[in-house]
């Protein structure tokens, strides 16, 4: 805790926000892993959360951006206290109806029209609250680009893993996160837990 009894930003800090449990899960990439945050309530308290996006938002200012975009829902919710305090613009995406596949990173996501005009030709940041495999921000990325952003920065509070973080590399865009920590993510077919018999929950949807 510091001074004003907040919370300062570490791995353990934010693990002990999201309720996290172990078990068997499919991602929303399509990944196994064997560990699931619960995310909705971690915005119902922002002076909670509040050190946390303020270090990522300190460490977004580098990159000069006049927008910043987040995923639906713990994204956006991001996004928009990220927006806020640069001060810069905000927009959001939304998942789109995706058919049953064992295909990965099916999910698509759009950008409202009520945002395409706006962020044509904008550097932007994107930024969620967990990436892992980094499905929603790789997602949105490609709907930004599609209507002519820039995206320059991805941010997130915690990053798991670097199977997201190497994607974004591989396009030259930084990643910048609060909290860091190891994660394992399988594919379906190499995944030990499935071997093993133990039940897969998919609580992505």
């Amino acid at each position: 805790m510091n001074a004003t009894g907040l919370r300062r930003p570490s791995t353990a800090g934010f693990l002990e926000l999201a309720a996290g449990r172990r078990g068997h899960f499919r991602l929303e990439s399509g990944h196994h892993g064997g560990l699931w945050l619960d995310l909705d309530a971690l915005f119902a308290d922002s002076r909670r959360i509040e050190p946390f996006v303020a270090a990522l938002t300190d460490a977004l200012r580098a990159y000069d951006v006049v927008a910043v975009c987040g995923p639906l829902l713990g994204g956006a919710f991001l996004a928009q206290l990220v927006a806020q305090a640069l001060p810069a613009e905000f927009c959001f995406t939304e998942r789109e109806p995706a058919p049953a596949s064992e295909e990965l990173y099916r999910a698509r996501y759009r950008l409202p029209p009520a945002f395409t005009g706006r962020i044509r030709g904008k550097r932007l940041a994107i930024v969620d609250d967990v990436m892992s495999a980094g499905s929603a921000l790789r997602a949105t990325y490609s709907a930004l680009q599609a209507h002519g952003a820039e995206p320059v920065v991805a941010g997130a509070l915690l990053v798991l893993g670097s199977t997201g973080a190497d994607f974004f590399a591989g396009q030259g865009v930084p990643v910048e996160a609060v909290a860091r920590d190891s994660y394992d993510l399988w594919r379906p077919a190499d995944c030990p837990l499935c071997a093993a018999g133990v039940p897969l929950e998919n609580p992505a949807g």
